[in-house]
């Protein structure tokens, strides 16, 4: 669901909110509510996804996402989600679609990788950071 046009007028600052698979969501929500309380900020909650993820897993995240948004808007935080199925690499995706929001700030939930582990498999969160073009706050999961 979009935003209507007058309220884009009204806000002073939009942040995305996202987190990796095995992160402890409900510590990036948290410091994504006070972010927003704070500011007054919208709130764009995203989750990537594999262009090739079975229907279900599609479903369990939408239904995770709409959650988030409820728990958001009960909150007084305006917000709306956005699952991402554009078969790009997970932080190129979310720096792809700071950048066509006009995002002003990106709040990740990563979770601790071992140097193997970035070595091998990459870290969505080294790229987030060094190639957003707004400031990036990440939280680590515990």
């Amino acid at each position: 669901m979009a935003i209507e046009e007058d309220i884009w007028r009204k806000i002073s600052m939009k942040i995305l909110v996202s987190y990796d698979t095995d992160v402890r969501t409900s510590a990036v929500m948290d410091v994504a509510l006070k972010r927003a309380q704070q500011s007054g900020a919208y709130l764009f909650l995203v989750k990537t996804c594999d262009s090739d993820a079975p229907p279900e897993e599609i479903i369990e995240i939408e239904k995770k996402l709409n959650y988030h948004k409820e728990a958001f808007e009960q909150k007084g935080v305006q917000c709306e989600v956005h699952l991402l199925i554009r078969g790009l690499d997970p932080g190129v995706d979310i720096v792809k679609f700071a950048k066509e929001k006009s995002i002003d700030e990106i709040v990740y939930g990563m979770r601790k990788e071992s140097r193997v582990g970035k070595l091998v498999f990459g870290s969505n969160v080294q790229y987030i950071v060094l190639e957003a073009h707004c400031p990036v706050l990440t939280v680590k999961s515990i």
